[in-house]
């Protein structure tokens, strides 16, 4: 054999070992790619969902607020002074002490 048969031979071996290597290469890259794909589309839904949820709780959160706020605002209806003074003296029948029978006590 020549060296040029030599040259050649060595070169279609190279190239029939190179292809298999370059399809391996391409197969495991096409995988990643696709990987990816995937993956970028889950995140994407994934994000979306909690988006959703966080709309449902905000909103679940101003609904509370408003109930709290009318809540506070039943309370000191309820407890101002002048209910509790009211109530005091029509319903139980309450007065105030004479000034006569106050005691001051000592620390």
């Amino acid at each position: 054999m020549s060296d040029g048969e030599v040259l050649r031979a060595s070169a279609r071996q190279g190239e029939q070992g190179g292809g298999r290597g370059l399809l391996w290469c391409n197969a495991v890259l096409l995988l990643l790619v696709l990987a990816s794909a995937f993956s970028a589309i889950y995140s994407t839904h994934a994000c979306r969902a909690l988006y959703t949820e966080l709309q449902a709780l905000e909103s679940s959160q101003w609904y509370l607020h408003e109930d709290y706020g009318r809540l506070v605002l039943e309370q000191s209806t309820w407890a101002s002074h002048y209910r509790v003074e009211k109530v005091a003296r029509g319903d139980l029948g309450m007065t105030a002490p004479d000034l006569a029978l106050l005691k001051v006590v000592p620390q």
